[in-house]
């Protein structure tokens, strides 16, 4: 019998081609790469990899192009675990993907293409679908399929988790009223707010999201969240960093499977501050994701 907590994610699914360079160019020019590597992507598909990692059991809602990028994103999913019997492979849709570059210092830089044909509704994901899940967990990338998967899982008294990052979609905002937590990218919440300090932007923040929790990672700084109109703090942690790709889906995805497994809010952001700070010392984005055991082991 599988005793997991359940996490549903929905959102983003791509594929990233990562090379690593020894320093990002800062015009025109020609690059060496030192390594070449291809694995999967996207905010909430790289979560529910995560979720698998660290114990839990994911579900993901998502969709790709009925493609050869689209076969390869899915397959390597259910590879790792993940339930990708709610993930669609649309017919004549592009498939989004991301060129990275990983420079020496582990700090990346990003081009992504969203893909074609993507922008559909989620009409084949029903309530019952939520069975098992302790959690829901939605990105930004896919606002019909999160605003559809968010709204029944409040309808079932799930707790809900929006990762608020940059998104090409100008209506995303709509979704910061609909999840319980609502966990900001420093970078996005700076946007957004117009605020540089997150405290100030929390504050922005708070009469946007409908739910008592509104937060934000900062980097080695850990994360800093407001429960109700009370701040707290969940210190981070220092580490040489290798390769940032993919650290704040994992944090998300720790921080969603901490609350499926009834954990308390403090509680889940230690836990995630964990996950990712072990990421960032590991290579090629989602195969540098940690192992339970191993986010234990650096908990104690």
């Amino acid at each position: 019998m599988n005793t997991a907590a359940g996490v549903t994610c929905v959102g983003m699914s791509g594929l990233d081609r990562i090379m690593r360079v020894h320093a990002f160019l800062t015009g025109g020019g020609k690059l060496y790469a030192t390594s070449y590597d291809e694995v999967g992507g996207g905010p909430a598909a790289t979560a529910a990899v995560a979720i698998q990692r660290l114990g839990g059991q994911a579900g993901l809602v998502a969709r790709a192009g009925d493609d050869a990028t689209g076969a390869l994103i899915r397959g390597e999913l259910a590879a790792h675990g993940v339930d990708v019997g709610a993930m669609r492979l649309l017919p004549g849709a592009q498939s989004a993907a991301s060129n990275v570059v990983v420079d020496d210092d582990g700090e990346r830089q990003i081009t992504h293409f969203p893909g074609n044909g993507l922008d559909v509704e989620a009409d084949w994901f029903e309530a019952d679908s939520l069975a098992g899940a302790g959690a829901v967990l939605a990105d930004m990338g896919w606002r019909r399929g999160a605003a559809r998967v968010l709204e029944l899982a409040t309808a079932a008294g799930l707790p809900t988790v929006l990762d608020a990052d940059f998104t090409f979609d100008p209506r995303a905002a709509e979704l910061l009223a609909l999840a319980d937590h609502v966990v900001f990218s420093a970078a996005a919440l700076e946007k957004m707010s117009g605020q540089a300090d997150p405290e100030h932007g929390l504050r922005w923040a708070r009469s946007r999201v409908r739910g008592p929790y509104v937060g934000v990672t900062v980097g080695a700084r850990g994360y800093v969240w407001l429960a109700g109109d009370s701040l707290h703090e969940a210190p981070g942690h220092a580490v040489r960093a290798v390769d940032t790709l993919g650290a704040g889906d994992v944090f998300h995805g720790a921080y969603a499977l901490a609350l499926a497994e009834g954990r308390a809010v403090a509680d889940a952001a230690r836990f995630a501050n964990a996950a990712a700070a072990l990421k960032c010392t590991r290579a090629s984005g989602r195969r540098g994701i940690p192992t339970r055991a191993e986010v234990d082991a650096w908990l104690a």
